[in-house]
Formats: C-alpha cells, structure tokens, sequence
C-alpha cells in the first residue's frame, strides 16, 4: 500500500480543488464499494457492504485536501502574490520548492540570502512573493490567474522504517481507509466518506454526514508529532503524540469530545489484538472532521484514530509505516466487534 500512498501524497489537492485526489480515490474503490457518489461539495462518498450482523449504521471519513497556497496577485517583477490555505506557518515557507498552477509551474517562495538579511524576522505571508523566473508583470497574468492553487514540490521518499512527503495529512488516513475498504466485510454496512475541504473549516464532514446520518462515525486522521529532544531542564508539554508509538486515540481536542464509549471498545481492541497504540495529547490539538461529524442530526457518537507525523503541514512530514499499517489494523479489530452493546450508556 505504501505506493498507493505515495500516488496520494504526490497528487496535488488543496482545499476546494481535490479532483486529482478524488480520481485516485475512485480509482482504487472501483470493485470494492457500492453506491459511489460524488456530493454537492465534492466529497466521494460509498458503501462496502457487510455482513449483516449489526444493523448499526457506521461512517468512517477521511480527508483528501491537503494545506498550501493560491494565487491572489502579481507585482510588476513578474513575482506571484499569494495567501495561504489552511494552516500555514509562515517560518517555514522562505526558500520553499513550489508547483504554481494548473500546469504545475516550478517556483521558489522568495527570500534574501543570508548575507543581506542577517537578524530580520520571518515576514508574513502576505510579504512573501513566488518567484517561477519572469520579469514582467504581464508575462505572470499570461501563465496564471488569481485563485490558482499552489502545492508544496516534494518527492514521496520511503526513509526506512517511515515515509517522507508532503499532504501525509491526510492522504495517510484515506490510504488506510481505502486499504479497509478492499479487505474483507464487516458486521456492519460500512459508509466512507472521502471529504473535502477539511483544512479551512470541516465543511465537507458536515455536508457527508448530513446525507449519511450514521449511528456512529470514526475518523482516520494524521496528527501532530512532537518528539523530538526537548530541553532537558523542562518538562515535555508539547508531545501530543511520539513516532513509533502506535495509531493515536483521541480523547479531547479543540472540536470536540471522543465519545467514551467508542474510546473504551478501540482500547480493548488494541489491547486484544496485541496492537500498539497511544493516547493524543490534547495540548495544542487541533480538530479534526469528527468535530462537524459528531453534531450532525441529533448527534452522532464519533472518535478518532490518527497517524502521529512529524513536521506536519509542511513540505517534508515523516510518518512511522509501522504506525500507519496499525491505523488500519486497529480499527479492523475494533470494527469486527462493533455492535449495539458497544454503545450502551452505563
């Protein structure tokens, strides 16, 4: 499966322009799923059909948009204007390998060398240029138009025992959601939910779930990764999650509560199934499709399994492939024995 992740990493799809990403993602339903749809928003959703053994009604979503930038202007060198889409840090994006446009155009977001800028500060986004070599304003309009998307220019790379790329958030979740979906049945007619536009508000969740009204929802997710060597003489408040560690259950984050019950089963599972895993820290969590997923309707009981990934929302994020096969292998369990007394309310 690590191929087809790397199709979906490379794959260009910020938020609102998915359409490369969505025909992979087709592409590898096709014999796996029934009523294969694309909604208002764009979101792919499905059906695997199951066995029957549990008329529970279970969504499971993941996102296909990844983070970047669009187009919004050109200054008269011919250098490109550009906002972010997402959450984008600013720190990272000097010197940064960009593909501009339709027609994926290489540039390089503009910064001073070294020598004429010693001791200025990162400036904002909207003081950055991309510079793709012309000199002319007009040369720039002719190549590209406001609201072009811009993607980060990174090659998938497996680094031993993980994976380096950009958009792993969350191209990994949809690889393992796909990679579910082609293996055997469940107890349970399995929605998934493909969904847009997660990065700038969690609006495709909130359309998907609308049309699927589950009785429950899972969420395969990518998350923060803060591991590495802190300083000695203070404590580690910043983790969220360690590389390696096992797929992350979510108790808490900024959108929303993990219903207990769901947490509870997905511990047991791991446990008898001899499967690592980790608890998500909820210090600087951020929120995830499950946090629009959970209020659809009358509300919906939802938790969230994620890959812990270094360097997130950047050019260059690594994941653990061992981390990233358990996503899968977690939720399988869990699924295997979802039914009806697993949300019952003590």
């Amino acid at each position: 499966m690590t191929d087809v992740l790397r199709e979906l990493c490379e794959a260009g799809g910020i938020s609102g322009d998915e359409g490369e990403v969505r025909a992979l993602i087709l592409k590898h339903l096709e014999g796996h799923v029934e009523d294969v749809r694309i909604d208002a928003l764009g979101s792919v959703l499905a059906v695997k059909r199951g066995t029957g053994t549990t008329g529970l009604r279970v969504m499971a979503a993941a996102h296909m948009d990844e983070v970047g930038m669009m187009v919004m202007g050109f200054d008269s060198d011919g250098t490109i204007r550009f906002s972010a889409v997402g959450g984008l840090d600013a720190r990272i994006l000097p010197g940064t390998r960009v593909l501009v446009g339709p027609d994926r155009i290489p540039g390089v977001i503009g910064w001073p060398p070294v020598h004429l800028n010693r001791g200025q500060e990162t400036m904002p986004i909207d003081r950055l240029r991309i510079d793709i070599g012309l000199t002319k304003r007009e040369a720039a309009q002719k190549a590209l138009t406001p609201g072009d998307p811009i993607i980060f220019a990174s090659a998938f790379e497996v680094l031993g025992p993980t994976v380096r790329g950009k958009a792993l958030d969350d191209r990994a979740g949809c690889a393992s959601l796909l990679k579910l979906v082609q293996g055997d049945p469940f107890p349970f007619d399995l929605h998934v939910a493909f969904t847009v536009q997660e990065e700038v508000g969690l609006r495709g969740a909130r359309a998907a779930a609308g049309r699927i009204r589950p009785d429950v929802a899972f969420v395969l997710e990518t998350t923060a990764c803060h591991d590495l060597p802190q300083d000695p003489d203070e404590p580690d408040q910043t983790t969220i999650t360690r590389l390696g560690g096992g797929p992350a259950i979510t108790v808490v984050d900024r959108s929303m509560v993990s219903d207990p019950r769901l947490v509870r089963h997905l511990v047991r599972s791991a446990e008898a199934a001899g499967i690592p895993h980790q608890f998500r820290s909820p210090q600087h969590a951020g929120g995830t499709d499950a946090g629009a997923i959970h209020r659809a309707g009358a509300g919906v009981p939802s938790a969230v399994v994620a890959n812990p990934c270094r360097y997130l929302h950047g050019p260059y994020a690594i994941m653990s492939i061992a981390d990233w096969e358990n996503q899968a292998a977690l939720l399988r369990a869990a699924w295997q024995t979802l039914d009806e007394n697993v949300l019952t309310r003590r």
